[in-house]
């Protein structure tokens, strides 16, 4: 990723504390050989002119790897962070408002705008897309504390919530976390354009060519029962949609053509049983197989709890009132 030379020298002189608002602290060399230790890199101050020297050093950190083409790398998230700490508040209360507006000030010109998240830390945002700037961490590792209560919100809202709520406020803002872009949801009003999916989307890869994916969505368990019960949806039913799904092209406007899925998605909030994911894989050709992905409840939750987005609210129902003037 590159930033304009203003951009990063902008940031560089927040950093050294050279701006003219003070609302950063003046960090010399020796100091700011440790905030770069801070976070997580090898930089020492080599004795040249600071904000030349810091603002060469971000740039090296741009030119690294980056999980979400959309976003800065992981180290650069973590100078962020370090840079917005609430603890270094200078000539300001937390939170450090005047700060965080000189720091967008800075960097709004590369599409990007920082904000302080409910975990008073401060992460990037994309301006367009909305895709949240964190570092890639794994799921698979002991959650804190916080974490474990936000896979507990999320559970007990996929246990309630329904289809649509399903894809609008937990798959569309993961999705975009993610990296993907063109994010479209077909909703349930007009079936008729659905063509077997609930969501298409896309995803640029380093290389700068596109994949497309079409997601059908399902709120329950997904299994290869005969008989569809209440609360799970039986895999036959949607064989036919993940058909209609890759055979059908979408339009896509950034590009004024039409283009065909590559992947179809099959997403639920409860489980894929194994026997389903078998069974489907069964009636398809080998082409087609190779191009279906399953993601059920667990996937949704480790890749929600490890990101900086809001689990929903549970709704709360309303409590029941008796109506007298209906007569027994």
């Amino acid at each position: 990723m590159k930033w304009k030379a203003r951009t990063t020298e902008q940031v560089a002189e927040l950093i050294c504390g050279d701006n003219t608002e003070g609302y950063f602290r003046y960090l010399a060399g020796p100091n700011l050989t440790r905030f770069f230790r801070d976070a997580e890199t090898e930089f020492v101050h080599d004795g040249s002119t600071r904000r030349f020297w810091v603002a060469d050093v971000l740039q090296e950190i741009l030119d690294l790897p980056s999980s979400n083409p959309l976003m800065p790398p992981d180290a650069m998230l973590r100078v962020i962070r370090l840079l917005m700490d609430s603890e270094d508040a200078f000539n300001e209360k937390p939170p450090r408002l005047n700060a965080l507006k000189a720091l967008n000030g800075a960097i709004k010109r590369e599409g990007l705008e920082a904000f302080f998240a409910d975990d008073d830390q401060c992460y990037l945002r994309h301006s367009r897309t909305g895709s949240v700037g964190s570092e890639s961490t794994s799921p698979h590792r002991p959650l804190s504390p916080l974490e474990i209560e936000k896979r507990n919100q999320l559970i007990s809202y996929l246990d309630q919530c329904s289809e649509d709520d399903l894809i609008e406020h937990v798959l569309l803002p993961l999705f975009r976390q993610l990296g993907f872009t063109r994010i479209t949801s077909a909703g349930h009003k007009d079936k008729a354009l659905e063509y077997g999916k609930d969501i298409w989307m896309k995803f640029t890869l380093p290389t700068q060519h596109v994949i497309y994916f079409g997601i059908q969505v399902k709120k329950g368990k997904l299994d290869s029962s005969g008989v569809t019960k209440g609360g799970q949806a039986n895999v036959a039913e949607i064989h036919n949609q993940v058909l209609m799904m890759l055979g059908h092209e979408i339009f896509d406007s950034e590009l004024s053509r039409r283009v065909l899925v590559d992947h179809a998605f099959i997403v639920t909030g409860g489980e894929i049983t194994k026997a389903a994911r078998n069974w489907i894989g069964g009636k398809l050709d080998q082409s087609k197989r190779s191009q279906i992905l399953f993601m059920d409840r667990e996937d949704i939750v480790n890749l929600f709890v490890v990101s900086p987005i809001t689990p929903p609210q549970v709704p709360i129902q309303p409590p029941f009132q008796f109506d007298d003037s209906i007569p027994f």
